[in-house]
């Protein structure tokens, strides 16, 4: 049995839905915001107890949570210019905007 498929040739280049402007820019807004929250905060927990960088060397401690820090940092980073791929992903930061940012805030100024 041959099953007659008559896909169109550039059905892979369509894309979904277009996103209102003030979706994408406000989904953008709050991802960008609660993104950079999230590499201070990571930041600030990672940073060596000791004074300077170079003692950090004596504890092992310090330089495992300095070095996992850094990456933690470098992957929110490089996810701040990743943008969501469909709608969905727009109306979900702006749905989880109001709660995520003001959390997040609050988590920042408690660990500082």
């Amino acid at each position: 049995m041959h099953a007659n498929m008559n896909l169109p040739a550039n059905a892979a280049n369509k894309s979904g839905p277009k996103v209102p402007v003030s979706v994408r820019v406000g989904g953008t807004a709050v991802r960008a915001l609660f993104l950079i929250i999230l590499t201070v905060l990571t930041a600030r927990v990672a940073s060596p107890q000791v004074e300077t960088f170079r003692s950090m060397l004596d504890t092992p401690g310090d330089l495992i949570r300095v070095m996992l820090g850094f990456g933690v940092c470098t992957f929110f980073i490089v996810n701040l210019f990743i943008p969501p791929r469909d709608a969905e992903g727009y109306r979900t930061w702006m749905y989880l905007g109001p709660a995520l940012l003001p959390l997040s805030v609050l988590c920042t100024f408690v660990v500082w």
